[in-house]
């Protein structure tokens, strides 16, 4: 089986390796003359890790992951832990596989190297996507240069899409009322201890800040999210102006300002955070979407990647099963569509509930001590691996 991915991030890599783990041939095609994306962190929870684990990344991960102990709720001003839920070897007991921390660049990196190693897959990048057509034998892909063609198409090219586009015509994505300040903080500019091995999120009014470590501790990444109008711009390379990223921050904890304090002024990014209504229905015939371009998920829950890297494993298994390609699709988004959909209302709702205050806040807290492990074990117990039935 041919198959044409177009996008060379998270989920469309992560579908290339587990596609040709199953024998098919597999061409990426990627905008970007360089695959890599400006410094930031993700997280890889136990469903996602599942999947990286089977394709025999385990190692390579290790090498620049940071596993975290816990994860941490904090009031913002004045430290007050609201609660917090244990990983490590608790997550791995539980779940059966680790949670992990990485530089963005770091986890793109071992997913190069492992396309890049395997002789079922071609990767192209700087090639701009045109458009497509398809019948009933396969799917055609347009670049600037040259016509490919392939069994299938995946769009797996961000909430952007043009994949999107050509199956359902243009629609804005909508602007959250949300901007995220985006900044590392090497650790070694930190006094000993300031920072615990733990995801720790402080919530705040109308605004709040995660810091985690990256690269095995080195680095220390911060995603500060702040509630403002007026400013719109959707790009992960606009720099930030220092003075209103510490502004914005103004009489929060001390912990907090000695993070600002010490922020790399060369990682300092500021965006703007758009998402889309759930789809109703994601692909056509021969053609499918993935990741971002199907369910572009807010980062309140922090499971947009592990969303698209489930949404390989299941593709992937759908499309062995034996049936015919329009029918495995179709399968594949059923098997899809509500979880993913779920993650994004999730993700959204939380970007209200991380921002409340008086008396909503108090309430928030309360339920956040009973419901906290219910919600983890929910997202992390999910086996795309088995989903398909293969």
């Amino acid at each position: 089986m041919k198959v044409l991915i177009v996008g060379g991030g998270v989920g469309g890599l992560t579908a290339a390796l587990c596609l040709a783990r199953r024998g098919s041939k597999v061409s990426i095609f990627e905008q970007s003359p360089l695959l890599g994306e400006v410094g930031a962190g993700l997280q890889l929870s136990p469903n996602s890790t599942r999947v990286l684990h089977d394709l025999g990344l385990e190692r390579a991960l290790l090498r620049s992951a940071f596993l975290p102990k816990g994860t941490q709720f904090k009031q913002w001003d004045n430290g007050k832990v609201i609660g917090e839920s244990m990983l490590g070897a608790s997550a791995v007991a539980r779940y059966g596989y680790p949670y992990y921390h990485m530089h963005r660049q770091d986890f793109l990196k071992v997913l190069v190297n492992a396309v890049e190693e395997n002789s079922n897959i071609s990767l192209h990048t700087g090639l701009q996507v045109l458009g497509f057509t398809q019948n009933d034998q396969g799917a055609n892909l347009t670049t600037a240069d040259a016509t490919y063609q392939g069994d299938l198409l995946i769009g797996a090219d961000g909430i952007h899409s043009v994949i999107r586009a050509g199956l359902w015509g243009e629609a804005k994505p909508r602007f959250t009322g949300n901007i995220a300040w985006r900044a590392l903080v090497p650790a070694k500019r930190l006094p000993a201890d300031l920072i615990l091995p733990m995801s720790t999120a402080w919530w705040g009014p109308e605004k709040h800040f995660v810091h985690y470590y990256v690269r095995s501790g080195e680095l220390v990444n911060c995603v500060c999210v702040v509630e403002k109008k007026g400013w719109e711009v959707e790009s992960w390379s606009e720099r930030g102006d220092y003075t209103e990223f510490k502004s914005d921050f103004t009489g929060w904890h001390s912990d907090i300002q000695q993070l600002i304090d010490h922020a790399d002024r060369g990682s300092l990014f500021k965006w703007a955070l758009y998402d889309r209504e759930p789809m109703a229905k994601w692909g056509k015939g021969r053609v499918t979407l993935l990741g971002d371009a199907c369910h572009p998920t807010l980062p309140f829950m922090a499971q947009g990647a592990a969303m698209a890297i489930e949404d390989a494993a299941v593709l992937a298994g759908c499309l062995s099963g034996g049936s015919e390609i329009s029918v495995a699709l179709a399968r594949y988004e059923d098997l899809r569509r509500d979880r993913t959909a779920s993650i994004q209302r999730g993700s959204r709702r939380n970007a209200t509930v991380f921002h409340l205050s008086g008396v909503k806040a108090w309430l928030r807290n309360q339920v956040l001590k009973t419901a906290q492990n219910r919600t983890m074990d929910g997202l992390f117990n999910y086996n795309a691996l088995g989903v398909a039935g293969d």
